[in-house]
């Protein structure tokens, strides 16, 4: 039997709770998340299996590397501007921007399987199963399409719902319950156009850009690398508004954090969780 979650904005980004009330065109306030949870409606909702070795994350939202990781983990150092710390710090970010080397590897779901390159090389996951728990859906992995993009990448961003934040639709065709993540990735970008259609953000213009391509993906591995313009510095990877990754030269590298810089493995469980929704 699966237990309902009800999700209440308290936090900074609230991008599941705006999802949800979104999708019914309610305003993403404490009091219309709680009668959603008390009128008990319920939705399904996908579930992606992040793995590394025997380690393995759960997530309902996003995961992000790249520009819109910096963005997010970076800006904490300036909390005390309250929200405002992210459009502020974005500017920064996007005036000295970095180029992270790398790859992901992806398996596309249908109308997205001639995206990106066919892997030449023979696809084994990246983990070790154990007894006991649930560790996520099992794929036969040299069965499936694999596509593979090389960067050099500005971000690379894999979504499970539209909002990854009350005012950033960040996905706008992401359904709760499709089976697939939303891929967005941005790889070479003049930084006006960069500028540009991160304003477009709010409505889920950017996706609209040249400069992005935004496909749907039943799994990924994703394969970080240096940064562009000094080998001797990484990135930082993060899901669900958590640190997975620090890598090396990066923001309190020093502290300890769940995975190692290097590859990780996605893969989406359909409608594994339940919402509670408005209708």
């Amino acid at each position: 039997m699966k237990m309902p979650l009800g999700a209440i904005p308290a936090g900074t980004g609230n991008g599941m709770i705006k999802s949800v009330l979104d999708s019914a065109g309610k305003p993403c306030t404490v009091a219309h998340a709680t009668l959603t949870a008390i009128r008990g409606h319920k939705l399904s909702l996908d579930v992606a299996t992040i793995w590394q070795g025997d380690t393995t994350f759960f997530s309902v939202l996003m995961l992000a590397w790249g520009l819109i990781s910096d963005i997010d983990i970076e800006s904490e150092k300036y909390r005390w501007m309250g929200s405002a710390r992210i459009e502020v710090y974005a500017l920064k970010r996007i005036l000295k921007l970095r180029k992270y080397n790398g790859s992901i590897r992806f398996v596309p779901a249908p109308g997205f399987e001639d995206v990106g390159e066919l892997c030449d090389d023979s696809m084994e996951p990246v983990t070790g199963r154990h007894q006991g728990y649930y560790q996520g859906p099992k794929l036969v992995f040299h069965k499936l399409n694999w596509r593979k993009l090389n960067g050099p990448f500005v971000s690379v961003w894999l979504h499970n719902v539209p909002w990854g934040a009350e005012h950033t639709m960040a996905a706008p065709d992401a359904k709760f319950d499709d089976g697939y993540l939303d891929l967005i990735v941005i790889r070479q970008c003049p930084k006006l156009a960069l500028l540009s259609l991160m304003s477009k953000m709010n409505n889920g213009g950017h996706v609209k850009s040249p400069y992005v391509l935004y496909i749907k993906v039943k799994a990924a591995i994703l394969e970080p690398g240096s940064r562009t313009d000094d080998s001797n510095k990484e990135g930082i990877i993060d899901s669900d508004g958590e640190v997975l990754v620090r890598g090396k030269g990066t923001y309190k590298s020093n502290l300890n954090s769940l995975m190692v810089y290097d590859k990780l493995q996605l893969v989406v469980d359909q409608g594994l969780a339940t919402l509670f929704t408005p209708i």
